[in-house]
């Protein structure tokens, strides 16, 4: 394996410290702490010059500090002569803002990618992005991983094929829950839902015929939970047999956890891109897969300069 170090903030140490048992390397021993004016202080304690360093953060809730965490970290090492910094986002905050969706809006997405860029950051490599085009914000290499592969495995594991439907909670998720049914070899459904304010969402119409079928809703994001949720009620009033949805990066804010919980769906599977609360932790119908073993390769791949395209596969 080519010569690394791997650093993280606070973000997601567990997905940090798994991510270093496969590639089986030591995390980098650096502070990052608070000062009493929650100011973030960054030390590095060990020698980085030369070094081909990864920051593994994924900038969730609280975003704005994690985001922070990452630009302070990348400006330490950059002061401290490493030769090249990736910086690994399994879950890429401010996302959704990847567009102008009303006159005088910001497009964050594009502002946090420069932001990034400027800190000194050499590449990224991220997983599932909200939107395609996000890729190219970034004005220097960017990898986008998907995490269809890990979802693909369990399907197979845990329903086959058999009387299984793939469907997209939205008409603007066709084409990732496509390519999962694709993959497996089952139909696809469309819901058909209207969003009258930001983080709600009213399901219209089912397009597809779903009687007797197991569905599977397949997502990038999950947040308030109420499109999943609104969703697998109209999936078993249209004659679904069961509803359970697999969805990339469980933000799950405000209540969502509860509301998953007491839902119709079977089983909320989510990857462990975004570090879980107690709450999540505490939902009977919430379940994690491991996502270290893809970034891990995908990471020993950057270091080595092999390709990192058959992980898209």
């Amino acid at each position: 394996m080519a010569p690394m170090k791997l650093v993280t903030g606070n973000s997601n140490r567990a997905l940090a410290q798994a991510v270093a048992s496969y590639l089986e390397l030591p995390l980098t021993d650096c502070t990052v702490k608070r000062f009493a004016d929650n100011e973030i202080y960054v030390e590095v304690h060990e020698n980085v010059r030369g070094e081909d360093v990864f920051i593994l953060q994924s900038t969730s809730f609280p975003a704005n500090d994690n985001l922070m965490e990452l630009l302070i970290l990348t400006d330490a090492l950059r002061r401290s002569s490493a030769r090249r910094i990736t910086a690994v986002l399994p879950y890429f905050g401010y996302a959704r803002q990847d567009r102008k969706s009303a006159s005088r809006t910001p497009i964050s997405a594009k502002l946090v990618a420069n932001l990034i860029t400027e800190a000194g950051v050499n590449r990224v490599i991220t997983l599932d992005l909200h939107a395609a085009q996000i890729q190219g914000f970034f004005d220097i290499p960017t990898d986008n991983l998907y995490g269809a592969p890990v979802m693909v495995r369990d399907i197979q594991e845990n329903y086959g094929s058999g009387n299984v439907m793939i469907v997209s909670p939205d008409v603007g998720g066709v084409a990732r829950a496509r390519a999962i049914a694709q993959r497996i070899g089952a139909d696809l459904a469309i819901v058909d839902k209207r969003r009258p304010r930001a983080g709600v969402s009213e399901v219209m119409n089912i397009i597809g015929d779903v009687s007797g079928q197991t569905c599977l809703l397949i997502d990038d994001i999950v947040d308030s939970g109420g499109t999943l949720v609104n969703a697998a009620e109209a999936l078993l009033k249209a004659g679904a047999k069961e509803v359970s949805a697999y969805i990339t990066h469980g933000v799950l804010s405000n209540g969502a956890a509860e509301r998953i919980a007491t839902s119709k769906l079977k089983e909320l599977v989510i990857t462990d891109s975004i570090e879980e609360t107690d709450l999540i932790k505490s939902a009977a119908n919430i379940r994690r897969l491991t996502i270290a073993p893809l970034i891990g390769e995908a990471i020993a791949r950057t270091a080595s300069e092999q390709s990192v395209s058959s992980l898209l596969d």
